[in-house]
């Protein structure tokens, strides 16, 4: 049990960290890693349609996708050898950095609210 409420409490200390973030260092992380060569030049038409629309995402959202993304077990659907290697040489912060740039971004996401 106490294991247990530890992981929930660093977890919650974790999904906060998402909350802040560098967007400039987040942009100069998205141009290093080449997001743009599959996500597309402006993050809203990715070069494939299986590939997400990463402008406008919740930050919190991109940060725990890369995070899933970087353990590599499949959890949450997040298990792509380009991905995975990608995110490997990832710091936390940086995760934290690229999510608030690409959070930042103008979407063209519908909700489906009018």
């Amino acid at each position: 049990m106490k294991k247990l409420i530890t992981a929930l409490v660093v977890g919650v200390v974790s999904l906060n960290a998402f909350a802040g973030g560098n967007v400039a260092s987040g942009e100069a992380l998205a141009k290093k890693y080449s997001c743009a060569a599959c996500h597309g030049a402006d993050y809203n038409k990715p070069v494939d349609p299986s590939y997400p629309k990463l402008a406008g995402q919740h930050a919190d959202y991109l940060a725990h996708a890369l995070v899933a993304y970087k353990r590599g077990d499949g959890a949450n659907g997040r298990n792509n050898a380009i991905m995975g290697g990608i995110v490997k040489a990832l710091s936390d912060q940086d995760i934290v950095d690229l999510a608030a740039y690409l959070g930042s971004l103008p979407s063209t996401m519908a909700t489906g609210h009018r």
